[in-house]
């Protein structure tokens, strides 16, 4: 990655989230809020500045507002961010991104088509966009199994990019699902929910 602003934006983003991760785990829901909105911040003027397809600040900015406790604006802001950009079609980091933000604006139309350029990629990728999928149809069971895999898949990793042990991605979906009635009710503690 290149050095400049936009990469020490992207460290004071990852290191806001862990301090926010760190707070949901102790049960500090108010420290919590506070720092995902630093980290949503933070990304949001990384993604400013950062080269063309920097998708992953988008990414991080909207599971930390998710995880804050907000999403729509963002995921608003997202699907503007990436409407005229050519590139994102074809990346599976911006159909991922698109596909949570379709999720949270209630176009359910708009995420089988995104998982598909996801799945693909395999691993996490595939996990998340059987996630995605089966929220947007609206199928329990489907995204029960999908959710669980998640959370095992972040169980047995050894390092985390905030340096804190949390399914973030697991309780981002599970935020989403239980404002659709579909929550998986992951027993871990890795998924903390606000």
């Amino acid at each position: 990655m290149q050095d400049g602003e936009h990469r020490d934006l992207m460290i004071a983003a990852i290191t806001a989230e862990g301090e926010a991760h760190a707070a949901l785990l102790a049960g500090d829901a108010e420290a919590a809020s506070a720092a995902y909105a630093r980290a949503v911040e933070r990304y949001r003027a990384s993604w400013a500045l950062a080269p063309p397809k920097s998708y992953g600040r988008l990414v991080g900015l909207l599971k930390a507002a998710v995880l804050g406790g907000a999403g729509g604006p963002e995921a608003d802001e997202v699907r503007a961010a990436l409407a005229a950009d050519p590139d994102a079609a074809g990346s599976p980091v911006a159909s991922y991104v698109l596909a949570v933000a379709a999720l949270i604006a209630g176009d359910d139309a708009a995420v089988a088509p995104l998982a598909g350029v996801m799945e693909p990629r395999g691993g996490a990728f595939e996990r998340t966009a059987a996630a995605l999928r089966a929220l947007a149809a609206g199928d329990r069971a489907a995204y029960a199994a999908a959710a669980t895999a998640i959370e095992a898949d972040f169980a047995a990793r050894d390092d985390h990019l905030t340096g804190v042990a949390i399914a973030d991605t697991a309780i981002m979906l599970e935020l989403i699902a239980r404002e659709r009635g579909l929550a998986a009710e992951l027993d871990s503690p890795l998924v903390v929910l606000p």
